[in-house]
């Protein structure tokens, strides 16, 4: 996957990313958010896995997977820390998650509006 800076995004960064579906937000390590000139937009409380609040700065980026780019949320996580794509990044790019695959995969359209379900005759 591929972090982009939106104001020059010649400046981005690629890496391997796990797919977090319990995440709502994306995260990458700070020190590489910075380096591609991304600044704080602001701090977000979270709750980590193991179920300890904390507050990281976030910011806006472009991200790239899978052919597709989108906009997102991405907190800026320790040096080290291993980058997630969370479910919101995912779901505006029009994935889910194929867990008996273990995989992506990519929903045929993507929700505009919730509304009655369509009826077919059977």
């Amino acid at each position: 996957m591929t972090i982009r800076n939106p104001a020059d995004p010649r400046r981005s960064w690629t890496g391997k990313f796990v797919v977090d579906t319990r995440a709502f937000d994306s995260l990458v390590p700070g020190g590489i958010l910075k380096a591609i000139g991304l600044k704080p937009r602001g701090s977000r409380d979270y709750v980590l896995a193991d179920g300890k609040p904390v507050t990281l700065e976030a910011t806006v980026a472009e991200i790239e997977f899978e052919g597709v780019i989108v906009g997102g949320t991405i907190a800026y996580g320790r040096e080290g820390t291993e980058p997630l794509l969370g479910v919101t990044a995912l779901e505006s790019g029009g994935f889910e998650i194929d867990p008996r695959n273990d995989r992506l995969k990519r929903l045929p359209e993507i929700m505009m509006k919730r509304g009655q379900p369509k009826r077919t005759a059977a």
